[in-house]
């Protein structure tokens, strides 16, 4: 468990652009589950790739995306261990990676971010797929 101190500017470089924190197995429930439409998800994460690319691109996508998600939630692994693993079990099969990212349309998984898959990759390009994910499904 990271201390809160620790993450805290790192929860808010989500939420001061309109993530909803997820805390707990029951709000993960209903964000998911209750949400028509689009849901992004993100597994924010303390690791560098999360701080360099992820969340810069996660931030630049939803302010110039010209279609958005319905709804956008976060959930912070190493902190909020029990959201997580429920988040978690709406993204099987894929294996967990944080930082990570999922869109959910109608409460069906649609497209699954990877760790890989940001690791290695700018922020602008991870941003621009971001958006033609969105243009795609939104």
């Amino acid at each position: 468990m990271y201390p809160a101190e620790l993450v805290a500017p790192m929860k808010a470089d989500l939420t001061q652009v309109g993530f909803e924190e997820l805390l707990t197995p029951a709000d993960v429930d209903i964000a998911l589950t209750q949400t028509p439409g689009t849901v992004l998800l993100v597994f924010n994460s303390v690791c560098g790739c999360a701080a360099g690319a992820a969340r810069p691109a996660i931030k630049a996508a939803v302010k110039d995306a010209p279609k958005l998600p319905n709804k956008l939630v976060t959930v912070f692994a190493g902190v909020d261990k029990e959201a997580v693993t429920r988040a978690r079990e709406y993204t099987l099969p894929y294996p967990p990676s944080s930082p990570s990212m999922a869109l959910f349309k109608d409460g069906k998984l649609v497209h699954f971010i990877e760790r890989h898959q940001i690791e290695g990759n700018n922020a602008e390009t991870i941003g621009n797929h971001l958006k033609k994910i969105f243009e795609h499904f939104c």
